[in-house]
């Protein structure tokens, strides 16, 4: 059995998170920007990204399942291209699986390092944003409503006799 499906499904899984990646970029600059309209369509292009990569994915797992059963190997419950790897026989499949998978795996990192970063700077705003609303608010005085206790002679006695 060939990787050619492995090889198309990384491939396609490649191009799905570089897009993602330009989405990352784009929103790194509407943070920056605070352009709040333009957030808000990004992160809806991010969901249906996200939505295609996850059935890109379990294409791939379905692949690579498929591929390790033809080899004869019981599949994990997470089959991995690394797998693939080890039980593939030619050197020709095995450079171009492996270059294939260190290319998903370098967009992967550099989209890991973005979204960081756009999570920084969300932190950071929001930080502002509770400064600046704080130095805004007026502080009430800072008053006491704790039980003050009266000491003296006439704390404990009572004028009022009443046995009258």
């Amino acid at each position: 059995m060939s990787i050619e499906k492995i090889l198309q499904a990384l491939t396609k899984l490649e191009k799905l998170h570089k897009s993602l990646l330009e989405i990352a970029y784009k929103k790194t600059e509407a943070i920056k920007t605070g352009d709040m309209d333009s957030l808000n369509q990004l992160l809806k292009d991010e969901q249906a990204h996200v939505a295609g990569i996850s059935q890109l994915e379990h294409q791939r797992q379905l692949e690579v399942t498929d591929y390790l059963r033809a080899k004869g190997i019981a599949p994990t419950d997470n089959p991995t291209v690394a797998l693939v790897l080890e039980n593939t026989n030619t050197d020709e499949e095995k450079a171009l699986l492996g270059a294939a998978r260190n290319k998903l795996l370098l967009t992967l990192e550099t989209l890991r390092h973005q979204n960081d970063l756009n999570q920084k700077l969300t932190l950071q705003s929001l930080q502002f944003v509770n400064l600046t609303l704080e130095m805004l608010r007026p502080k009430p005085d800072q008053i006491n409503y704790s039980k003050t206790e009266v000491k003296g002679p006439s704390q404990d006695k009572t004028y009022f006799d009443s046995q009258a």
